[in-house]
Order: structure tokens, then sequence, then C-alpha cells
């Protein structure tokens, strides 16, 4: 009765032994399949990259040639001199870099200082202006 019943399915016997587990037919084919797929997917990745490079490289070449007409640095660039000017200021400084300090600040204060003990002195009496003086 097997027999007639293998008939019957035909190769249909073959996928169900699979589908319940059994053994399955190596394919002595498969592994060198599998590596030259792998070996195509590696190659289709390495062009994809080639390419995308390429199309970068082309944009960097434009993006320089706007930068070159309008005279506009890079932000890398303006980074390094900024930094190189810091480094500058700080050469032989044991503290870290002082803050730049704004035009408008500084020494002027010393100067409204003298003016305005000038402008008190000037309304003093006479004795006392020639103390401040002296």
């Amino acid at each position: 009765m097997e027999f007639v019943m293998k008939q019957a399915l035909g190769g249909a016997t073959k996928d169900m032994g699979k589908m319940l587990g059994g053994d399955e037919e190596k394919d002595p084919d498969a592994a060198k399949k599998e590596e030259e797929r792998q070996e195509a997917l590696r190659q289709e990745e390495e062009e994809r990259k080639a390419k995308y490079a390429k199309m970068e490289a082309e944009r960097e070449v434009m993006r320089q040639g706007i930068r070159d007409k309008y005279g506009i640095k890079k932000k890398e660039e303006r980074e390094a001199e900024a930094q190189a000017a810091m480094e500058a200021n700080s050469e032989g400084s044991l503290t870290r870099p002082k803050k730049a300090i704004p035009p408008g600040c500084g020494d002027e204060p010393e100067e409204e200082d003298e003016s305005i003990l000038d402008t008190v002195i000037k309304y003093l009496p006479g004795p006392l202006q020639d103390m401040f003086r002296k």
C-alpha cells in the first residue's frame, strides 16, 4: 500500500519529509553558489560606495568653487584659525586663555576716575585743593 501512495503522491512525499524535519537532500554546489552570491553582494556594495564617493567628490568641487567665488571659508578652516589665534595668545601662559575684552572696556575707566577726581577737586575750597594736588 505504501508503494501505491508514493506513486500517487509523486514527489510530494519528498516535500512532506522536508517539512516534517526529515533529511534534506544536500546540493553539492550549494556552498559554491552561496559563496558566489556573497561575492556578488560584496562587489555590488563596493561599486555603490565608489559611485557615491565619486558623486560627493563632484559636489565638493562645486562647493569649493562657490566658496572661492564668494570668499567663504570652510567651517573647519574658521575653527582652525580661531584655535590657532587662541593658542598664539596663550603661548607661554600657565593659565587658561583669557576671554577677549570687548572694545570700550579696559583702561578707559581709570581715565574717567582721574577726570572725576579733578572735577571734585575744582569744587573744594582752596586749602583742600592744595592738599589733594600734592
